[in-house]
C-alpha cells in the first residue's frame, strides 16, 4: 500500500516514515502543502496523511483542494490542536480521520489500516483467500495454519492482491500501490517478487493462488483464472 505524508515537522516526517515503511509501505512525503498536492495530482495512493499546519498551503485548504478535484483518496489529519473546531473544521473540509499529536505509531497503523478497510470495502481487518490468511495489522501470513515469512515488498504486494482478490491487478497497478515516486518502473522487479511470493504461497499446495495473467497483469483467486 501507497501513503502520501505531508508533514513539514522533518523529525516526526523522517519517524513516521521509517515506521510505515517498516511495515511495508511505499511512502513518498512532502514537507509544504504545494509539494503535496503536486504528489496527490500526479501519483496514486491509498492514504493520505496531511498535517493541519503546513507552509504555503494547509492541510485543511489541501484536503478542499483534492476534494474539488474529485480525489477520493482516505485523508488522515494529523495536528497538535485538539479543540473540537478544529476537529470539525477538518472533518469538514474532506478529512476522512483525525490523530492529534502526539499519537503512539500502533494507533496510526491502525486508523490506516481502518481507511483501507473503508477504501476497499472490507469487514474485517483480516484478508482471507481459501485457506491463506493475513493479518495486516500484525503483518502475519498463515496457509493452512502455517507461518509464512514475508518481506516488506512481499507482503505488501500480497496485500494488494488480496484486497482485489478475484480482480486482475496490473503492473502499473502494483507499481504504483507499492513503490515509491522514486521507483524505476522499466525494472523487471515486480516480476521478480511475484515470482517468489508464489514460491512462499503456493510451493506445496494443490490450489494455486497467486496467478500471472501474461500481457494483463496478476490476480489472487483459489479458482483458475479466465485468459
Amino acid at each position: 500500500m501507497k501513503i502520501l505524508l505531508v508533514e513539514d515537522e522533518k523529525r516526526l516526517s523522517y519517524f513516521i516514515k521509517k515506521g510505515l515503511i517498516e511495515q511495508g509501505f511505499a511512502v513518498d512525503s512532502a514537507f509544504d502543502g504545494e509539494e503535496g498536492l503536486y504528489l496527490a495530482k500526479e501519483e496514486t495512493y491509498d492514504v493520505i496523511i496531511l498535517d493541519v499546519m503546513l507552509p504555503k498551503l494547509s492541510g485543511i485548504e489541501l484536503c478542499k483542494k483534492l476534494r474539488e478535484l474529485k480525489k477520493e483518496t482516505p485523508v488522515l489529519m494529523l495536528t497538535a490542536k485538539s479543540e473540537v473546531d478544529d476537529k470539525v473544521e477538518g472533518l469538514n473540509s474532506g478529512a476522512d480521520d483525525y490523530l492529534t499529536k502526539p499519537f503512539v505509531f500502533a494507533e496510526l497503523k491502525a486508523r490506516i489500516n481502518a481507511l483501507l478497510r473503508r477504501s476497499y470495502h472490507q469487514v474485517t481487518n483480516n484478508l482471507t483467500i481459501d485457506d491463506l490468511e493475513v493479518d495486516p495489522l500484525k503483518h502475519i501470513v498463515k496457509r493452512n495454519g502455517k507461518m509464512i515469512k514475508l518481506t516488506p515488498k512481499e507482503f505488501a504486494i500480497l496485500e494488494l492482491l488480496l484486497r482485489q482478490k478475484n480482480e486482475v491487478v496490473t503492473r502499473t497497478q502494483v507499481i504504483e500501490h507499492v513503490w515509491d515516486y522514486n521507483f524505476e518502473s522499466l525494472s523487471n522487479v515486480v516480476d521478480v517478487f511475484i515470482g517468489t511470493l508464489r514460491k512462499k504461497i503456493d510451493k506445496g499446495y494443490k490450489v494455486p493462488l497467486i496467478h500471472t495473467l501474461h500481457g494483463v497483469g496478476y490476480m489472487a483467486t483459489d479458482k483458475k483464472p479466465q485468459t
